[in-house]
């Protein structure tokens, strides 16, 4: 019986905290799912059924050729009913490719973070964002596929957002996996959010590799990571991220 309290007790604290940032990252892979089809209303039913503040998408097409010249961030904002900010990495296929950051939240800023390696450019794509009257920091990446270029990357990237003492949530496609240097050398400065399993994500269909992750500065999780049980929309399945200032 007292331990019955004592739960009951936990969960009326927790119901009557703050409601925590809600928090979507995935790699979108330009809307086109492992069924080969472009949906981008399918990506966003994804993105709306979570009802997140903050959304952090990779692999995002502005205006190119293979996804039919349409401004994708643009679209995903429409459709999901909030604001979007589009980070351009590099010019492809008549248009341009990067991240998107979908928001609920003012945005006051929004910043490109280049990121060193010779192969496809690589940024990271910085908003800062007014939640619950404080300037907080959104942050989408995603490194290279090679082992030295990424690791150069996240130290870059480690460098260029640890002096900055506003919370910050730091989130991508980071092409690496749980121990390596990469994830190491990131873990080290930022708190990486536990996932609860199935931790995969990618490829979406039959997941072998994680390679998405959530890292912290200034916040708590409120719960484990959560990997989205989404198998077609993207190559990547995405996460859910729940989390409160410290």
């Amino acid at each position: 019986m007292r331990r019955l309290m004592a739960l009951f007790g936990w969960f009326v604290g927790i119901s009557a905290a703050e409601e925590p940032l809600r928090i979507v990252c995935w790699n979108i892979h330009h809307g086109a799912g492992m069924d080969g089809r472009i949906d981008l209303e399918r990506v966003a039913k994804v993105i709306a059924a979570e009802k997140p503040d903050l959304v952090a998408l990779q692999e995002v097409d502005k205006s190119c050729t293979r996804s039919g010249m349409v401004d994708q961030c643009a679209e995903l904002a429409r459709l999901t009913g909030m604001t979007g900010h589009f980070g351009r990495a590099m010019d492809f296929g008549g248009g341009e490719y990067g991240h998107a950051i979908l928001s609920k939240h003012p945005v006051k800023s929004v910043r490109v973070h280049p990121l060193p390696g010779d192969g496809e450019p690589r940024i990271a794509f910085e908003a800062v964002v007014t939640w619950r009257g404080m300037d907080i920091r959104f942050a989408s990446t995603h490194l290279d596929l090679d082992a030295e270029r990424r690791l150069a990357q996240a130290k870059t990237l480690v460098g260029l957002l640890e002096k900055d003492t506003r919370p910050l949530v730091l989130c991508g496609d980071f092409n690496d996996v749980p121990g390596s240097p990469t994830i190491a050398a990131v873990s080290a400065v930022f708190s990486n959010m536990d996932k609860a399993p199935p931790a995969l994500t990618c490829p979406a269909d039959r997941p072998t590799a994680e390679i998405d992750f959530v890292f912290l500065k200034g916040f708590r999780a409120v719960k484990p990571l959560v990997v989205l049980p989404e198998s077609v929309a993207s190559d990547h399945r995405p996460l859910l991220a729940e989390v409160l200032r410290e």
